[in-house]
């Protein structure tokens, strides 16, 4: 395994994310509810949480095909049935949201979860949250910059002082409550972007980089561009931590996982590019066998095929996280349960193990 200098290698930590997306299901047709949906996500958590994976993450979007637009709160639920799993955003919408808000609502989370809590905070990839909070999409990029900077602040200081261009400035403001931890962990998602990639190395923060399908090498050079643009700006190697996310489905054999999971990762498929304005229907099979390839970035197949791709990306990157996002689609919950199960006994254990070598 690749061993970056500097960083303390104790093994990588496994978790799972879900931006509570509600469609019905491909084979019955039937859609559950948002609070169905709600209790499965947090029944999830517990899972992950008795299983041993280190991290469970909540998307933000602000639609009624997604049962989750307050992360805080429902990580806040969370707290009370998990005792050790670290609690994070994925993605918070930082552009349209009152840092000071965010920062207080994630520090009264890290309170109730005995220091848990952490923030992934991103530009988004959709823009519903604009017009509904107010805010200009011609800002897409100046309120994110904006934004970050004041969360920043706010994390390193019980009283500030700040200006800024969108919100009003604050003067010896009390910043209340502190989190348990002497800063909250905050990362940023990037999307695949260079400048993202690089602002998130000065800033010093970690970089969660999405990687939904395609060849992982392509990412290789996004990684370095954000360790580099980090020490640059005088940030040790040690506190600049790469993330990667991204889709997955498990299942004890590869051509089992292939056939459970085709039809609702088609159906997702189907409802994002509508989402976007984009015609046409599902994924076609045999683009999703192109998709499920041992040397692309989707995280489908048995145990042994996701610790080999898992594994292999660690080769590229030396990252210290790694978060899939498997309840899509309308898949069941009793399915995702299933896949939860196996990633935490059998893919989880051997992937640290090799990462702490």
């Amino acid at each position: 395994m690749r061993e970056i200098e500097g960083i303390k290698n104790s093994g990588i930590e496994i978790g799972l994310y879900t931006l509570g997306d509600i469609v019905p299901d491909p084979v019955t047709g039937k859609a559950i509810s948002a609070g169905q949906r709600t209790r499965e996500i947090m029944e999830a958590a517990k899972l992950a949480d008795e299983a041993g994976l280190d991290v469970f993450g909540i998307g933000e979007h602000h639609r009624l095909d997604y049962a989750t637009s307050s992360p805080a709160v429902v990580l806040a639920a969370i707290a009370q049935i998990t005792k050790r799993i670290k609690l994070t955003s994925a993605t918070t919408v930082l552009s349209t949201v009152d840092p000071v808000r965010l920062f207080e609502d994630f520090a009264t989370l890290d309170l109730l979860s005995d220091g848990r809590a952490e923030i992934i905070a991103g530009r988004g990839a959709f823009v519903e949250s604009f017009p509904l909070f107010g805010y200009d999409t011609n800002d897409y990029d100046a309120l994110f910059s904006e934004h970050i900077d004041l969360l920043l602040k706010l994390n390193e200081n019980e009283r500030i002082t700040w200006d800024g261009h969108f919100r009003p400035s604050l003067r010896n403001a009390e910043i209340a409550p502190r989190p348990l931890q002497k800063e909250l962990p905050i990362w940023v998602g990037v999307g695949g972007t260079p400048i993202s990639a690089a602002r998130a190395g000065r800033l010093g923060v970690g970089m969660a980089i999405a990687i939904l399908g395609g060849d992982p090498m392509r990412f290789e050079p996004l990684v370095e561009l954000y360790r580099q643009a980090g020490i640059e700006a005088g940030h040790v190697l040690e506190d600049l931590k790469v993330g990667v996310t991204g889709h997955g489905y498990f299942s004890k054999t590869t051509q089992q996982a292939k056939d459970e999971f085709y039809p609702y990762y088609s159906n997702y498929w189907s409802y994002v590019n509508r989402q976007r304005g984009m015609s046409g229907g599902g994924m076609s099979r045999a683009d999703f066998e192109q998709m499920t390839a041992s040397d692309t970035a989707l995280f489908v197949g048995s145990p042994q095929q996701i610790v080999e791709k898992i594994l292999y990306q660690y080769e590229l990157f030396g990252h210290q996280r790694f978060m899939a996002q498997i309840d899509i689609g309308g898949l069941p919950f009793k399915k995702v349960a299933e896949a939860i199960e196996l990633f935490a006994t059998e893919v989880a254990p051997i992937v640290r193990k090799a990462t702490s070598k």
